[in-house]
């Protein structure tokens, strides 16, 4: 799936923002603080992104799983 690919609902942020595709989730955590993007559950998120854009499918489910998980794990959750 090309990382253009939009979730099934959109991942809302505490700024009013939402996260429409794979490659805005995956922009999202490439502007974390470093060390932030090697804390387990966003290194959980972009392995899931990643399975995402290669497969497709049931993925895109657990991509959108996990990177609320990894926003809820750092209170930044909308």
């Amino acid at each position: 799936m090309p990382w253009s690919t939009s979730f099934d609902e959109p991942i809302p942020l505490p700024n009013r923002r939402k996260l429409l595709t794979l490659q805005e989730a995956a922009d999202y955590i490439m502007k974390l603080p470093e060390d932030a993007q090697h804390e387990a559950h966003w290194q959980t998120a972009i392995e899931t992104l990643i399975n995402a854009a290669e497969t497709g499918g049931g993925w895109m489910m657990f991509a959108r799983i996990a990177m609320l998980r990894a926003l809820n794990a750092d209170g930044r959750c909308g």
